[in-house]
């Protein structure tokens, strides 16, 4: 349990407002992911709804990211920098927001499917949040991190579909980025040695999963995150707290 933060009561209440902003701005994200709207035009969409329910954008200025959310299309798989760029019929939209509010996070992606999509891109996206559905199912007071690996990994590996390793899910709380890391695929050596999460922490589960060779590289941009052979990409992604009785989802309305 070393390093993972447990929240009280009260931060927790403040997780699952930040949480519902989350989910409001992807609902009307929603709307406007359609051929023609450029992902520059999301991001503003989505900074104003924020703002106008209270919440702060958790990614504009971190590290240097310039935008309010996330926008990766098709072989992005993460970070993609909101753009000029308009969406084609037929595109895969990740789309990732982070707000706080009152000092504390929440953070939720959903993959979109813009228009028409080919039958492996619809494959790619039920596999994708099926895989994060099985992870959220095992949430419990003193899961093993390991757990929560390996019911992603066994879902996507059934489907036949690659995970992203250099990425990972991660604890989340008055900060963004909070131990523990919670990876996509499971390491056989820390079966037995992985982190437990005690009731009252909190984790963002967020699995990629590709088409092809899971293999990444980052653009010139500095930030997005490609596929390294070009192929398809999917993420989901919720912020999920440890209950007494099993998983809080915080990222819904």
């Amino acid at each position: 349990m070393r390093n993972v933060k447990i929240k009280t009561p009260a931060q927790l209440n403040k997780m699952r407002q930040a949480g519902r902003i989350v989910a409001k701005v992807l609902e009307l994200l929603r709307q406007y992911a359609v051929p023609g709207v450029t992902t520059k035009e999301l991001d503003s969409i989505a900074e104003k709804e924020i703002k106008r329910l209270g919440g702060k954008p958790a990614f504009k200025n971190y590290r240097g990211f310039p935008s309010s959310i996330c926008a990766s299309i098709n072989c992005q798989v993460v970070h993609g920098i909101p753009s000029n760029v308009e969406l084609l019929d037929g595109d895969l939209l990740s789309l990732d927001v982070g707000v706080f509010w009152k000092g504390f996070a929440g953070d939720a992606a959903v993959t979109f499917t813009v228009g028409d999509i080919s039958k492996d891109a619809q494959a790619l996206t039920a596999a994708t949040y099926e895989s994060l559905d099985a992870a959220i199912n095992v949430i419990k007071p003193d899961v093993r991190v390991s757990d929560i690996s390996e019911a992603i990994e066994n879902v996507a590996r059934k489907a036949g579909y690659d995970l992203v390793t250099q990425y990972t899910g991660h604890g989340i709380g008055s900060s963004m980025h909070e131990p523990p890391q919670i990876p996509n695929v499971v390491s056989t050596r820390f079966l037995n040695r992985s982190p437990r999460l005690p009731e009252g922490s909190v984790i963002a589960i967020e699995p990629m999963l590709t088409v092809g060779n899971a293999a990444v590289e980052v653009m010139d941009d500095g930030w997005t995150v490609v596929t390294a052979d070009r192929k398809l990409s999917a993420h989901a992604e919720h912020t999920v707290a440890v209950g007494a009785h099993g998983p809080l989802i915080m990222t819904v309305v």
